[in-house]
């Protein structure tokens, strides 16, 4: 029997139980629709986060923050303040050091409340650090900075519509409850909106779109504090050699109490973390296509079951135990083909949909504003591919017991089968 006559013998057998094979394709679509869904919505999720954090942080600094945490003691009390920037900045290759003071506040505007992150930053330096913190509107307030405020981008324009939530020249104001001397203070204060950030994205290592930001002076003012959350430190470059002789030298002049992180060293955790989760999302997608398998091999079994005087006339005919084995492996690959093409193409569906649902909404609602980052799927040929190549692998796996089973008939036993 040649090769071209067994695909067609297996294809009329699919087409005269369209029913059923319909449903037994059914089981791989959803596999396959699953796994390509999923690769291509986690690799262009991590495509998105990767090209805005590499915008947002620059490869030349490093984020001093307190080492409060510990899992062998209890956790440290000590804390940066304003002027520990004084002995970075005397540190060989450091070339700047800006504080970052950041609280939770609640800011009122356009008679509504909302609660935002609030940092109080050195506008000119914290600029020149990150190319980021530039406006769309308005304009960094460099000199004489008191009073003003540079907003972030969704806060001025949450629905990303044109409709604004605050114009330039806008007075907001921020309040803010913290303990001093023992007791809980509420202090509230005005300010001028002078600028608004452009769009930055959801990730982002440095300034955000959900920000407020004040001058440094006046968050020493506000808060009623000299502690700072972090400090930001600009290198002379970003070389790995000058990257860990800073680190080291930050962490001896502050005794180890300090964690010193290079932006850099974060982005690979969070790809190798990203690179897990697409391992784990695609091993429990494929949990759906073993048991469609399953579902072939019970198929196919139920087929062999009805078709056995059909086999055993085959045979009496003088039909080879391979060419009946080839028979039913063939009908197996082409469900598995037929379900890879049409669980491709849904799959590229719901990434789609998905996709376009979620990008680029944003809230400034509860207790903390929420951004969802824009991202498009990523459908490399290599998913594809690959998807299509699974499919038609495991149909076939599950098929080869019922072809051998089939292939094994006795001609004699077959047509006396009821």
């Amino acid at each position: 029997m040649k090769v071209r006559d067994i695909f067609s013998y297996s294809f009329s057998a699919i087409r005269l139980r369209k029913l059923r094979a319909g449903l037994t394709t059914l089981g791989v679509v959803i596999g396959i629709a699953a796994i390509v869904a999923l690769m291509s919505i986690t690799q262009g999720f991590q495509v998105a986060m990767t090209s805005q954090l590499e915008e947002g942080l620059a490869s030349d600094t490093l984020i001093v923050g307190n080492s409060r945490m510990s899992f062998s003691g209890p956790d440290s009390d000590f804390t940066l303040l304003v002027n520990d920037t004084d002995t970075i900045t005397k540190i060989d290759g450091v070339q700047t050091a800006i504080p970052v003071m950041s609280k939770t506040c609640k800011v009122y505007f356009n008679s509504t409340e909302y609660t935002l992150p609030t940092s109080g930053v050195d506008f000119e330096k914290y600029a020149q650090v990150y190319s980021t913190f530039s406006t769309v509107e308005g304009e960094i307030p460099l000199s004489s900075p008191e009073g003003k405020v540079v907003v972030g981008h969704t806060i001025a324009d949450p629905w990303k519509n044109g409709t604004r939530n605050v114009v330039v020249g806008d007075n907001i104001t921020l309040s803010w409850t913290g303990r001093v001397n023992g007791s809980l203070v509420t202090t509230n204060r005005s300010f001028i909106v002078a600028g608004v950030l452009d769009e930055i994205g959801a990730f982002s290592m440095g300034p955000s779109d959900s920000g407020i930001y004040i001058p440094i002076s006046d968050a020493q003012d506000f808060f009623d504090t000299e502690e700072v959350s972090n400090i930001v430190v600009k290198l002379v470059n970003g070389d790995e050699t000058t990257i860990d002789n800073v680190t080291q030298a930050i962490e001896d002049a502050f005794e180890d109490l300090v964690k010193v992180t290079s932006p850099t060293a974060v982005l690979d955790t969070i790809n190798n973390a990203l690179g897990m989760m697409t391992t784990l999302l695609v091993g429990i997608a494929a949990i759906s296509l073993f048991v469609a398998g399953v579902g072939i091999m019970n198929i196919m079994i139920v087929s062999l079951m009805e078709r056995t005087r059909e086999i055993g006339i085959l045979k009496g005919l003088g039909m080879k135990n391979r060419t009946v084995m080839a028979v039913f492996l063939t009908e197996a690959m082409l469900i598995g083909l037929l379900g890879a093409v049409f669980g491709v193409g849904l799959g590229y569906f719901v990434a789609t949909i998905f996709s376009r649902l979620t990008t680029g909404s944003s809230s400034l609602s509860g207790p903390r504003p929420m951004s969802f980052p824009s991202f498009t799927p990523v459908f490399s040929i290599n998913v594809l591919l690959g998807a299509m190549f699974f499919g038609i692998v495991v149909s076939v796996v599950f098929g080869l017991y019922p072809a051998w089973r089939a292939s094994r008939l006795r001609p004699v036993d077959a047509l006396r089968y009821e």
